[in-house]
Formats: C-alpha cells, structure tokens, sequence
C-alpha cells in the first residue's frame, strides 16, 4: 500500500486557505485551522473489510476515508492492524460526530462511531488530538453531496 504525505496547512489569521478538492484528499476544518489529508478510499465490502490491514507504517497526514452508501451506525476493531489508528466518524454533511483516539493494534473489541455515519476517516494514532480536530469540526471530500457543510467548490477562511 503506497499513501503519499500532505503538508498541513493552518489559518492564519484574516488570511484565506482554498482546499484542494480531490478523490485522493481529505480536508478537516475546525476553529484551529485545517488540515489536508492524502487518502485511499474503501467504498465497497472487500475494501471496507481490509481496511489498513498489515499496513506497518504511514506517513503522518495519510489516511484511509471509509464511505457508505447510506448513513448508519458503523462499528470498527483492529484485527490484523498493526498501527495505533484515531478513527473519525462523520455525518453525511461532513461534521464530525465521533472520534476515538488510538485504536490499539490488534485489539478486536468493537469501537462504534455512533447512528447516522456516513464516512469514517482513519488516521495515525494521537493525529487528531496534535492537530486539535474535535467533534463538530467538518470534513470535505467531494463524496459528500449538495447538503455538504463545506461543498468542494466553497473556499474556506479563518
């Protein structure tokens, strides 16, 4: 599995921060600034079922972003991971609903995201806490659809 790192970039004050819409990019927005993401992207079973399976190391802004079809409650575990993941649920206009904060490599206990998700962004482990992301932050990604918080077209400012 080859993920290609991103440089974060934070508002500045005043100063305006276009994202740069991608099947390949998430951005996360929040009172912080924001953060851009390289991703792969599991949208059917088999992909969803892997996961970040076997995957010894990633660099630090890369991630897997989990899509379903419709919005519902998600649950995950980290059977065959070998890496501390944070797991980010949203909604399906891209707030964030949940975080948990490094899954522990290996462990198969379950860790729901809660009713109404429609993605599920995975990313190193302690990630989301560094950069400050918190519930009611939102994700961009042109997967989510004309309800989106952010839209893809939308340029973003502090």
């Amino acid at each position: 599995m080859k993920i290609a790192a991103v440089t974060i970039c934070l508002c500045l004050a005043g100063q305006p921060i276009w994202a740069a819409c991608a099947d390949n990019k998430v951005t996360i927005i929040g009172d912080w600034g924001q953060a851009n993401f390289t991703v792969e992207i599991a949208d059917d079973y088999q992909e969803r079922a892997r996961g970040l399976m076997f995957v010894e190391q990633m660099p630090t802004l890369s991630g897997m972003l989990f899509i379903y079809e419709e919005p519902q409650p998600v649950s995950f575990w980290m059977k065959n991971t070998l890496i501390p993941l944070d797991m980010i649920f949203t909604a399906p206009d891209g707030e964030i609903l949940s975080i948990h904060e490094n899954a522990v490599p290996g462990d198969l206990t379950p860790i729901p995201g809660g009713d109404g998700v429609q993605m599920v962004l995975e990313i190193n482990g302690g990630l989301s806490a560094r950069l400050g992301i918190s519930v009611g932050d939102v994700m961009q990604h042109p997967s989510f659809g004309a309800d989106a918080i952010r839209p893809c077209d939308e340029k973003t400012d502090s």
